[in-house]
């Protein structure tokens, strides 16, 4: 999770400072779990430029694709994700690295530590500081035209070699301050997936590739000396021991061969036959240079003894296919692998049958959210693409899914009703009530529509209002009770009021209209509510003594209910359609989130008295908003990541 703001406060919370007109001063940003990625974890608008921000934030999972495993350095690391890439110390805080146009695939620390190489599938290779909050970019190189899958540095952080999906060639050695050629990567004649060098002089740099080859190279300037054939498949992984003395490749065949790190020479096989019964995506050595780990498509990762040729741990990681290992790090004492599904794994020698930890997070974007308070802790609950609902510990941004099928398709809106029920509605043509106790999906408190949900809402006595493609039905108790069909105007968002006698439905045609709860029907009360376009949202106060509407041409509209609904205030700021609204509990601020990435936190009673938080989420616009008490706001987007911000008026 992102928590931001200016002045540390608690943990990674940072606060916003409200000012006229203002921006949120000393803003950070923090990236919490990510998952590996299994699609890429967040689909992507283009881009734009590199920037390192840090909030607190929960954060989308890793990437999740063949290819380069977590990179780290001392206790932190780099993961990519989306467009993004996040440096991890305590996974919980993180900052995210947006600054890349397209999909980031690999990340690398330079061995001093003081840069991060990372490359993306158009072929750019950003290199930026990791030692200030700005992460201003040092060079950027484009060695070849096609997606960068891997990159080594080597020891004294002056050079870099980078291999891929070129089309003239796949990969390139060259200095770092000038793009200047050492030597060039050649002896394949497919794409490279992998590339490492030795740590120590003399220079070694091995290469792996779909052609089935492994190839090996003296330098500088790096010459290709022979290709290794011993594999069967594609070569997946190529990584040298920490001492230099060895080498290690692995393959889609199951097979990991160790090669002497001087000379190239075959020294065994693990395992003999076969290392693992399915393809091995990623390897990596023990500080120490005895032990290898080692992530497969059969669903586990092994730690191997290298010397006695003999596994020593295997881990079984589940049964179903998002369980397969695409990725593993072994850095000081943390054993790490990522699945299919994009959750990082932290292993445990002790006890290889189960985890320590494991870090899960949205793979696709986030459509929604809301909160709630269980247990005396508050919880963030957010729905994505992909029908996934998470939720999130506010304080401490660790977060799980809820057990059993849920929703298999986008979840559009979540509420939480009276009795401590999550209600969520999606594109699957259902609404479900779930526990918030049990956190458990059921056979029962799922509610089959005849056309797709847009929005839900809640009100007390068991009540919820669902806004569907042409059509607003009225549930009670988890029951479809009456439905206004073809209303005459296409129906968007709905709020219920929280005295529950008065429903809100906002439509595409720019007008809000008024409905009363009569026991078990609706009925229109004939009074339109104008707003400026095709209305977004619509939300209540918490004391019902306001309706705040935002729409379509860039404003929000506040009607007073004890006056008739009568036109209260209009807010305007917004540079692009306001696509979200939610009210603080103080009854006195709300917040508004809209397509420019900006967020705004502003004052009923005036207009110009404001807290605006520009590039809220860099990557993509602000999807939903929810206050976990008078100055903490949340908000997410289809960046796949939910950030908390500090608020101080």
């Amino acid at each position: 999770m992102v928590k931001a703001g200016g002045e540390p406060r608690a943990g990674p919370r940072f606060r916003v400072r409200g000012v006229r007109s203002g921006s949120a001063q000393g803003r950070r940003e923090l990236a919490s779990e990510p998952r590996l990625r299994t699609a890429p974890s967040t689909p992507g608008t283009p881009g734009a430029a590199f920037r390192l921000q840090s909030p607190g934030s929960a954060s989308a999972r890793c990437n999740s694709q063949r290819g380069p495993a977590p990179e780290a350095l001392g206790e932190r690391g780099a993961v990519t994700s989306g467009r993004g890439c996040r440096t991890r110390s305590n996974p919980a805080l993180a900052d995210i690295y947006t600054e890349h146009a397209h999909q980031v695939v690999v990340a690398k620390y330079a061995p001093s530590g003081f840069y991060i190489a990372s490359g993306d599938v158009s072929g750019k290779l950003r290199i930026w500081d990791t030692t200030q909050k700005e992460h201003l970019l040092k060079y950027e190189y484009q060695p070849f035209a096609g997606k960068i899958k891997d990159i080594a540095w080597t020891e004294d952080s002056k050079r870099i070699a980078v291999v891929g999906e070129g089309r003239e060639k796949f990969g390139a050695v060259f200095l770092w301050d000038s793009g200047s050629s050492v030597g060039e990567i050649t002896g394949h004649n497919k794409v490279i997936n992998s590339v490492d060098i030795k740590q120590s002089r003399p220079y070694r740099l091995a290469t792996g590739s779909d052609d089935n080859c492994a190839a090996f190279f003296e330098g500088p300037p790096f010459k290709f000396k022979f290709t290794i054939g011993d594999h069967s498949r594609f070569v997946n992984c190529v990584r040298f021991s920490p001492d230099g003395n060895r080498f290690a490749t692995a393959s889609a065949d199951g097979q990991i061969y160790i090669y002497d790190g001087k000379t190239g020479e075959k020294v065994c096989a693990l395992g003999g036959s076969k290392a693992h019964d399915g393809g091995i995506y990623a390897i990596s050595w023990s500080p120490d240079s005895t032990h290898l780990l080692s992530a497969s498509g059969d669903k586990t990762s092994k730690i191997w003894d290298v010397n006695v040729n003999s596994v020593v741990s295997t881990f079984p990681m589940g049964s179903t296919v998002l369980d397969q290992q695409l990725g593993c790090l072994w850095q000081k004492d943390h054993l790490l692998s990522v699945s299919l599904s994009g959750y990082i794994n932290y292993l445990d020698r002790n006890n290889p049958s189960k985890p320590l930890r494991v870090i899960k997070g949205h793979s696709k974007s986030i459509q929604c959210l809301t909160v709630h308070k269980n247990g005396g802790k508050s919880y963030i609950y957010s729905g994505s693409h992909d029908g996934h609902i998470n939720y999130w510990d506010s304080e401490t941004g660790e977060n799980d899914s809820f057990a059993g099928k849920g929703h298999t398709n986008q979840v559009s809106r979540m509420t939480v009703d009276e009795s401590g029920q999550l209600i969520s509605c999606s594109m699957d043509d259902t609404v479900r009530y779930t526990s918030l106790t049990l956190r458990d999906y059921s056979g029962q408190g799922v509610v089959k529509l005849d056309v797709q949900p847009k929005c839900v809402a809640v009100g007390p006595g068991g009540y919820a209002v669902v806004v569907c493609i042409g059509q607003i039905v009225l549930l009670k108790d988890q029951r479809k009770c009456f439905s206004i069909d073809n209303p005459g105007y296409e129906p968007e968002v709905v709020a219920v009021h929280p005295g529950g006698d008065t429903v809100a439905v906002g439509g595409a045609d720019g007008n809000v209209r008024l409905y009363s709860i009569l026991g078990t029907t609706l009925k229109d009360e004939g009074k339109l509510l104008e707003a400026k376009g095709p209305v977004t949202d619509v939300a209540y106060s918490h004391d019902g003594a306001f309706l705040a509407v935002c729409d379509a041409s860039k404003v929000v509209t506040v009607f007073s209910v004890a006056d008739g609904y009568s036109e209260n205030n209009v807010f305007y700021g917004h540079h692009a359609k306001i696509v979200c609204l939610a009210w603080s509990p103080d009854n006195e601020h709300f917040a508004s989130g809209g397509m420019d990435m900006m967020v705004y936190v502003w004052t009923l009673s005036d207009p110009e008295t404001r807290v605006k938080i520009q590039d809220a989420h860099r990557l993509h616009h602000v999807s939903s908003l929810a206050w976990l008490d008078e100055h903490t706001l949340v908000t997410t987007s289809h960046d796949a990541s939910v950030k908390e911000w500090t608020i101080t008026y």
